[in-house]
């Protein structure tokens, strides 16, 4: 959604007021302190139960046995749910300040699309069997269309219609090749029906060592861009004046989003509605400053992403439901509600 008013947004993104900045300080605090307890209960709660004496044994007296082995399993899975969910969340935020859509998300510019089209054709054609094999295809395939819809949405003239129209065609062409080839190739299909539905349950620490990189660099870079992109929020004219590089900036800021979401993708596979909801959610009570939104949405969106795994884990026990079903299941009316709205959070 294009901005409505460049007053509005000169009012919305000048410093806030002590007692509002305040409340925001606090708010972040209060968050974190969520995210802290979401992760407890993610190590803490799965399809196989343990109690919490077997929990604490696992975590700082690591024998060998089974229950450790469960503890332990659960551990690498928190860990790469928060980074995931951190690198979804400020991937969001970012592309919806980059095309002044409220509603956009990671598979607007088709970089979740890059990624799965990648992953299948390792299977099929390359023959990779090992996620350490898909990590760098789909980190890949998602870098690969970053850039292509940066060319074709123009380059040095790029603009955010222009970069979600190309996002969107390029998406959707991906996706017919990735249902063709599933279902022409049966042994593509049976690999790739677990991972393109998008899950945790193949964390490890040999994944959130590859991924983690990529994921920091993208983190810091989304940060820098924050002032940057609160002007270009002003219109291009105004940020022009405000001394802001239009297209350096856009070109970063696809950096940024596609070294988030394909790292991320990479490793769990496309996991829909957290860096769109997120955000959106965030800047209904923060306003469009970037610089409280990142934050907010960094710590939030993993508290959305563990939270959704633990339902999904308890929810079908002894077996487990994916974590991208149960935040689709969740997203899904969440994003009808804001799209009803009478008024979206505006950039």
């Amino acid at each position: 959604m294009l901005v409505d008013s460049v007053p509005e947004q000169r009012a919305e993104t000048a410093p806030a007021p002590p007692t509002r900045r305040a409340i925001r300080s606090v708010g972040l605090l209060v968050s974190v302190a969520v995210l802290l307890l979401v992760a407890v209960a993610s190590i803490a709660i799965g399809a196989k139960e343990l109690s919490l004496a077997q929990v604490w044994h696992g975590l700082f007296e690591d024998t060998g046995t089974y229950g450790d082995v469960v503890v332990g399993e659960r551990l690498s899975r928190t860990v790469l749910g928060l980074l995931v969910g951190a690198a979804l969340g400020l991937s969001g935020a970012v592309l919806q300040a980059l095309t002044r859509n409220p509603l956009a998300d990671p598979g607007l510019l088709g970089i979740n699309a890059g990624a799965s089209a990648a992953v299948v054709t390792a299977i099929t054609y390359f023959g990779v069997t090992s996620l350490s094999g898909y990590v760098w295809f789909a980190f890949f395939g998602a870098a690969a269309v970053g850039a292509l819809v940066w060319f074709l949405g123009g380059s040095r003239g790029a603009t955010p219609v222009r970069l979600a129209l190309a996002g969107t065609a390029i998406a959707a062409a991906l996706f017919g090749y990735v249902q063709a080839v599933m279902i022409l190739d049966k042994a593509a299909l049976a690999k790739m029906r677990f991972w393109t539905v998008g899950s945790l349950t193949s964390a490890t620490d040999e994944t959130i060592w590859q991924v983690l990189p990529f994921l920091v660099a993208g983190t810091l870079l989304a940060f820098v861009l924050a002032r940057p992109l609160n002007a270009m929020a002003m219109g291009d004219d105004t940020a022009k004046a405000l001394g802001a590089h239009l297209n350096r900036t856009r070109a970063l800021s696809m950096l940024a989003a596609t070294v988030l979401c394909g790292a991320a993708t990479a490793a769990c596979g496309p996991i829909v509605f957290v860096g769109l909801m997120v955000p959106h959610v965030v800047r209904s009570f923060t306003g469009p400053d970037l610089r409280w939104i990142m934050p907010y949405a960094a710590i939030l969106s993993p508290v959305l992403l563990l939270g959704s795994d633990v339902i999904g884990r308890v929810v079908a026990r002894p077996s487990e439901v994916q974590v991208g079903i149960i935040t689709a299941i969740i997203g899904g009316p969440v994003f009808i509600f804001l799209v009803r709205r009478r008024r979206t959070a505006q950039l």
